[in-house]
């Protein structure tokens, strides 16, 4: 049984411990060089759960707008014929303009 310390476990200390420096790392990662370590390890804890949640939203949007574009994009029409040739748009191929 581990010790109590402000009612954390050994186990779930390090756990806590664990999450804490994984956050640290995905705001500095996804952060694109916007924060250091230093900065987010010393970061009120608000702020760095608000921060946190921005960078999160900002790439789960973008995660849903890049997954929308690709289905879009299946849904067009093909223009590679599967032996490899370019097959040219309906309207070049008729022979009389009116």
């Amino acid at each position: 049984m581990g010790l109590n310390f402000f009612g954390l476990t050994l186990t779930s200390a390090k756990e806590h411990r664990n999450s804490v420096f994984s956050q640290i790392h995905e705001i500095v990662f996804y952060g694109k060089g916007g924060y250091s370590w230093s900065d987010v390890y010393n970061m009120p804890v608000w702020l760095r759960k608000f921060t946190f949640a921005k960078i999160k939203d900002f790439y789960d949007k973008e995660s849903k707008s890049i997954k929308k574009a690709q289905n879009n994009s299946s849904n067009s029409v093909e223009v590679i014929n599967s032996d490899g040739k370019i097959r040219s748009p309906q309207f070049l191929n008729k022979t009389s303009y009116k």
